[in-house]
């Protein structure tokens, strides 16, 4: 059974979460609730829980300030939200669960789920660092959690020069560093990087335009190169798209 606390400053969102999690998570039992970061590290340290609830934005401050406050971390965290900000593309590149309020049954059972079978505690305070540090730097600066067969890395997300997808599995190639495959397809890192001035030439791959060094024309297929002089190939229905981006550079 895990111990388990709601942090949320809204007393009827913090008492229908409570009630869900009692009717839909058998395992976890709600053993207090607070509102704010000042009453949440109270209650924290009162009742030293195994889960936690974490509401993002509270009056007298954030839950990534509560859990500043407290670290290190001993207890598992899912964080709760109540709109898609500037906070949630963070949670994404650092591979922390969280949820959109109101909650869904289905979504919150899945995140308990994965928060009873999460990984040492080392591995999530590498990704808590990675969240701050996200939170902390400019939109070129941000940092990337990738998950291996064996290992979980930190990287730089302008050190990536492409993406490479093999079906359910994905290969990242760097700039100075080896290559690093993980099992997540290409659509997800996609949808991550896309603002940050990568681009998807083909269904099997998304190159990252700061090594973009030339492109060539042939009745054989279009290929990009990169600096690195790898050749990525360009799609037909990709090519009017990538010149309009090369001429807006």
């Amino acid at each position: 059974m895990l111990k388990a606390v709601v942090i949320d400053d809204v007393e009827a969102i913090r008492r229908k979460n409570a009630a869900l999690i009692a009717a839909s998570c058998p395992n976890v039992s709600v053993i207090g609730q607070a509102d704010s970061v000042v009453t949440g590290i109270q209650l924290i340290r009162q009742t030293a829980p195994d889960l936690v609830f974490l509401d993002v934005e509270m009056p007298d401050g954030t839950g990534f300030d509560l859990l500043q406050k407290l670290s290190p971390i001993p207890f598992k965290v899912i964080f709760i939200t109540g709109y898609e900000d500037f906070a949630i593309r963070a949670f994404r590149f650092s591979a922390i669960d969280y949820l959109l309020k109101p909650l869904d049954r289905h979504e919150l059972v899945e995140a308990v789920k994965k928060a009873e079978h999460a990984l040492e505690k080392d591995v999530f305070d590498m990704k808590l660092h990675n969240l701050f540090t996200n939170l902390e730097r400019p939109k070129n600066l941000q940092k990337l959690v990738l998950r291996t067969a064996d290992k979980i890395y930190s990287v730089n997300i302008q050190d990536i020069i492409h993406c490479e997808s093999d079906k359910n599995y994905t290969t990242f190639h760097f700039i100075n560093a080896p290559k690093l495959v993980v099992s997540t397809n290409l659509k997800e890192y996609e949808t991550l990087l896309g603002p940050h001035n990568f681009f998807r030439t083909h269904k099997s791959h998304l190159i990252n335009m700061t090594y973009f060094d030339h492109f060539i024309k042939s009745e054989g297929g279009n290929t990009i190169v990169m600096k690195n002089k790898a050749s990525i190939p360009l799609s037909v229905r990709k090519k009017d798209e990538f010149l309009i981006l090369l001429d807006s550079m």
